[in-house]
């Protein structure tokens, strides 16, 4: 069976994230700190996101410039949703957010560090880490030049922890996503598999959930704990629905998504057609789809049959 296109659109918006660039003395410590540092995606609660875009330095003798340390590492995003009306408050958020990253998820790792990797001449605005990493220090903190860079040396029981004292940010694109129908589990895991390894492949972009099994909708009937399951979307659902209420087409019994955020509006559109043009020839997968909210969600419509070049539409 021929993979169909729905024709469709996502809905996207604007966050403010950082770029980080973490690195360690092995890969088994970069690998749990860059994990760490970017788990439990919670925008939804007001919180924060994360995804590892990049590994760096991954050939042995290879691209020994990738990192400022020499060292192996990962280029990280930490992310969190705009609001332009009160966007000093944003920013503020971003530094409470990212400096928790850093400190539960990279500092208490051996080895690691962290490095600004957010292009100064395209940064909005910068975050002064000392005030809320540095300051781990308990005052023992000293402002270093290290690299060639600017650092807060925190001392810790295990050495010392590096942390540039600026970290540039920006604005990016937030919440592309692809729904991938398919028939089995098999299927589902091997397309969302191969869609996660092609939106890693674009410059610029992650998949903060990577698989994301529960995909949710704006409305719900318990707004105090935020959004809930995709009900039409729930192949477990089909049968208790009224009438024609459930969307899951027959045959259809699970629906991976993927979610994708991005440096630029480019660079998100680019990950959801590679992501799309990966699960051409997986067996099982019925239809691609997307998350569309009739424009409640966001400000940015990403049509999927353009993606492709199928067809044109204008803005």
């Amino acid at each position: 069976m021929k993979m169909k296109i729905e024709e469709t659109y996502c809905e996207a918006f604007e966050g403010l994230f950082v770029r980080l660039c973490v690195t360690a003395g092995d890969e088994k410590r970069l690998k749990r700190a860059a994990y760490s540092a970017t788990a439990l995606p919670c925008t939804v609660f007001g919180e924060s996101e994360g995804g590892v875009e990049k590994w760096l330095n991954e050939g042995e003798g290879e691209g020994e410039n990738e990192t400022p340390d020499g060292r192996v590492g990962a280029l990280v995003q930490v992310w969190v949703n705009s609001d332009s009306a009160v966007e000093v408050g944003t920013a503020k958020r971003l530094e409470y957010e990212v400096s928790k990253r850093i400190r539960q998820g990279v500092l208490v790792v051996p080895t690691t560090a962290v490095f600004n990797a957010f292009p100064t001449t395209h940064a909005d605005g910068k975050i002064d880490t000392m005030q809320r990493v540095g300051h781990c220090g308990d005052g023992h903190e000293t402002v270093d030049q290290r690299f060639g860079r600017e650092v807060v040396a925190v001392p810790i029981m295990m050495g010392e922890f590096l942390v540039e004292r600026y970290l540039g940010y920006g604005k990016g694109v937030m919440g592309g996503n692809l729904w991938f129908f398919c028939e089995s589990l098999e299927s589902a895991l091997e397309a969302g598999e191969k869609a996660v390894a092609a939106v890693n492949g674009v410059e610029g972009a992650v998949a903060p959930f990577e698989i994301c099994a529960a995909g949710s909708k704006p409305e719900t009937k318990y707004p105090e704990i935020g959004p809930t399951t995709n009900h039409l979307y729930c192949p477990s659902l089909k049968r208790r629905l009224r009438g024609s209420e459930s969307k899951v087409p027959a045959g259809v019994n699970f629906i991976p998504e993927v979610v994708i955020n991005g440096v630029s509006l480019d660079a998100v559109r680019e990950a959801m057609r590679a992501a799309v043009e990966s699960v051409q020839d997986v067996k099982g997968v019925v239809k691609v789809s997307a998350g569309n909210y009739g424009g409640k969600l966001g400000r940015y419509k990403i049509y999927l049959d353009e993606l492709l070049s199928l067809r044109k539409r204008g803005d």
